[in-house]
């Protein structure tokens, strides 16, 4: 048979090729679908003509060292989580229509870790350090039009290590776009939004926009802005009647005064939407979207933090940006999961630690209403890590710092940049000229929130950050004890706790007695004598490391501070990398208020029992112990005046909270049976929580987060696995190697259970049981249909959970 080749490339062109609108004036294209990716150096992969059909075709985000084994050997220092780094490569194969011949095409990465370089069709377009920053690059006089193939090939060189102090991950982790626009065009990050005056009958809405015209001659345009609020129904609108654009680059302004304004705020994060249009010769050249949340915030040194005029404490957490057995790939379904689970625990904000995040994570914290203090660097000049980016400070802070401020100034949900966390210039001189000039560059871009820096330091004259001025908000971190005092150690000057706790618990795991501190030592295990030899800590909140103290010790101090703005508890989840207090093989941290599976740890419930108004009633821990032991029973609990606790119907006494106690305490001599806690308000039962003591493993439980679920190849169904006894209670030190078999349209997405020194990968289709629990996750297709999983282990019954997408 004769194989017309022209024909066949077309074909392929087609599969392999985003699809263009012709008609529409700017198009924003995924283009994550079909690289190749090769892991390891290849230096004739920028060529077009290079042979990469034996590589691997994958779709981004992708982080390769997720995929890895955990090893000894891939170990530089104990920080960064013990999987592959190294050099890999992607190339990408694409055509683009004729009808783009006049336009300008751009590529946008958001992130890449680390050391990135782009070719186009050989041409190399730069390069990128930082691996968090987002960019973006012109391919317009590089490109092959019509059928002719484009090549495109990326560099990315994680191979120097140590340069960082947690897990970064490596590659392409966040998504690729694809932009054409016309040469008359909104810029990137073009807009800036601001609401200088805010009142319940009107707000007063600026919108600043900078408009690039690479025709290569003046230009006269019209621009029209409107707003729509949530429904899409138009509610403002303003236009610039004529403007010549005789620069590349010219910015203009245009005020609105929208009528009666929803405001934006933690309970109802209403976003309203900004159409900007460009028109020249009454044709229409470029539309632009960008979000607007009307919100008014204030810190006050004497009162702390106020929302739309209402005094709130900031209730927040420190995140890193891995999704655990998912690596750092980035995706929206994981990024939601965790913010809805901290919501239900009261939390109401984030700080980036300690970078810029996926810009999808911004949008969340909009649509979801959380408070977000955007983080820049964890160090400046001065290196924390052999290889880090102080390397790379002098060429590049500040466009890393200029890019994520355009970037990110219109998220409602920002509202305070930090330019960096513990830094080492705060102990001398460098920090006075470094912190004004970050500031500087920020107030430039930005003139509606304060600048913020993580400071460790909390003695005036040693602390250079402090003593440059340039600083909006102070955030220290830890030691709680000097909180009462900040007024007189830093009068008039708004004050929050920048990151708190570095509390230490192993989910399930608990050690007694457990009504003292502990703290781990600077050398670790080697300094606590009480270190587990399977490298675990107590979920009791009363281990702590060295530098920090348990949740409890410090919120009950910073609940009674008003000029504490708030706190955010290092961290929400455990994160991998950072295994303090244990070296190898423990290879995640401790610190999370969940694990890395997204299991709440008991601490949890402290929190919502204290951040949120729905009644609370926690027990704990198992009842599964040695005939004779005796157990140290908690109970966290709220809208209550007591709890009281049964063992076998038999009461063991009432507890209340006495002084500013935030948990209640029995020391119980174990019998095997039914624990019942009770809690009444004014003699009126609130609620009532029981736990059984747990006979052999029996069976399997599934148990999926969303049945329902988008066909897009992208969404994703956490499903809990537990082991239970015949009477379907938790068997709470099970640990039974479990199988998982995937039919229909999804596959197995990640595997996990939690454990800190768990040495299974994440990317296979088994994992143990970890104190009765593991996790297994779900990805669609892009085909509709069932997703069938089973769940298998010898000596237990199986079982079987179906899911739809859709």
């Amino acid at each position: 048979m004769k194989t017309n080749f022209k024909h066949t490339w077309l074909l392929l062109s087609l599969l392999i090729s985003p699809v263009f609108a012709q008609n529409e004036p700017r198009t924003v294209l995924d283009f994550n679908k079909n690289w190749r990716f090769y892991l390891g150096d290849e230096a004739k992969a920028k060529d077009v003509l290079f042979n990469d059909s034996d590589w691997r075709t994958l779709t981004l985000p992708h982080d390769w060292s997720i995929e890895g084994q955990f090893s000894e050997r891939h170990l530089s220092t104990t920080q960064e989580g013990a999987l592959p780094t190294g050099i890999g490569w992607y190339r990408k194969s694409f055509t683009v229509p004729v009808s783009a011949k006049s336009k300008a095409v751009f590529v946008e990465f958001d992130g890449v870790y680390r050391n990135s370089e782009v070719w186009i069709n050989g041409h190399s377009l730069g390069t990128r350090p930082y691996g968090y920053s987002s960019f973006r690059y012109d391919l317009s006089k590089y490109l092959r039009f019509g059928t002719e193939k484009n090549v495109m090939s990326v560099r990315v060189d994680n191979s120097a290590q140590p340069n960082s102090r947690w897990y970064s991950g490596s590659g392409i982790y966040r998504n690729v776009r694809l932009v054409t626009t016309s040469q008359l065009a909104v810029d990137q990050w073009g807009t800036y939004m601001t609401t200088p005056t805010i009142t319940n009958q009107n707000a007063r809405v600026s919108l600043q926009t900078r408009i690039r015209n690479t025709g290569g001659k003046p230009q006269t345009v019209n621009i029209t802005s409107t707003i729509l609020d949530a429904t899409g129904k138009e509610v403002a609108s303003a236009t610039v009647p004529t403007l010549r654009l005789i620069d590349t680059l010219t910015i203009t302004s245009q005020q609105f005064d929208l009528k009666n304004p929803t405001l934006w705020s933690i309970e109802n994060p209403y976003l309203y939407k900004v159409v900007t249009r460009i028109y020249s010769q009454n044709q229409l050249v470029d539309t632009f979207e960008t979000p607007l949340g009307v919100r008014s915030f204030k810190f006050d040194p004497a009162t702390g933090f106020s929302l739309n005029g209402k005094p709130m404490k900031i209730l927040g957490v420190c995140l890193h940006h891995d999704l655990g057995a998912l690596g750092t790939a980035v995706n929206r379904r994981a990024m939601q999961r965790q913010l809805e689970l901290l919501k239900a625990m009261g939390c109401n904000g984030i700080r980036t630690a300690h970078n810029p995040p996926a810009p999808e994570f911004l949008d969340l914290c909009d649509q979801m209403g959380f408070i977000v203090m955007d983080e820049a660097f964890d160090m400046w000049k001065k290196k924390k890590s052999k290889q880090d980016y102080g390397l790379n400070w002098d060429v590049w802070h500040k466009t890393d710092l200029e890019d994520m401020v355009r970037r990110d100034r219109n998220h409602p949900s920002i509202f305070m940049w930090s330019i960096g966390n513990e830094i080492r210039e705060q102990f001398d001189s460098t920090g006075l000229t470094i912190t004004k000039e970050l500031a500087d560059i920020v107030k430039k871009l930005d003139t509606t929130r304060p600048v913020t820096s993580a400071l460790t330091e909390n003695i005036p004259e040693k602390n250079f950050i402090y003593r440059s001025g340039a600083l909006d908000v102070l955030g220290f971190n830890y030691k709680h004890e000097a909180y009462a005092d900040f007024p007189k150690t830093f009068p008039n000057q708004a004050i929050l706790a920048s990151e708190t706790g570095s509390s230490l618990q192993t989910r399930g795991h608990y050690d007694m007695p457990s009504d003292s501190v502990r703290m781990w030592g600077k050398g670790g295990p080697a300094n606590f004598k009480d270190g587990n030899p399977d490298w675990t800590a107590s979920a009791y909140d009363n281990e702590a490391a060295y530098w920090g103290s348990t949740h409890e010790q410090t919120w009950k101090v910073i609940k009674k501070l008003p000029h504490m703005a708030g706190l955010y508890v290092w961290t929400g989840f455990d994160y991998l990398g950072e295994p303090h207090p244990y070296p190898w093989p423990a290879r995640s941290s401790y610190f999370g208020i969940l694990d890395l599976a997204g299991f709440p740890k008991d601490v949890y419930y402290l929190y919502q029992s204290e951040w949120t108004n729905q009644p609370v009633l926690h027990l704990f821990p198992h009842w599964n112990w040695q005939k004779g032991a005796n157990v140290d029973v908690w109970a966290y609990y709220n809208q209550a005046d007591e709890v009281e606790l049964f063992l076998n119907d038999k009461s063991l006494g009432v507890r209340k909270k006495t002084g500013d106690d935030l948990h209640v305490m029995w020391r119980v001599p174990y019998e095997a049976g039914t624990l019942k806690a009770v809690s009444r308000k004014a003699g009126k039962v609130v609620l009532t929580r029981t736990m059984s003591t747990a006979g052999k493993p029996a069976k399997i439980q599934l148990i999926a987060d969303r049945n329902t679920l988008r066909a897009d190849g992208k969404d994703l169904s956490f499903v809990t696995v537990n082991v239970l006894d015949e009477q379907g209670n938790l068997v709470p030190d099970a640990n039974h190697l479990i199988t998982f078999n995937v039919k229909g349209e999804g596959s197995l997405a990640g595997v996990d259970n939690g454990y800190q020194a768990s040495l299974e990968p994440f990317k296979v289709s088994y994992r143990k049981a970890y104190n009765g629990k593991c996790l297994t996750i779900i990805q669609t297709t892009e085909k509709s249909g069932k997703i069938t999983l089973n769940a298998t282990s010898e000596g237990l019954q199986a079982a079987t959970i179906e899911l739809i997408s859709q």
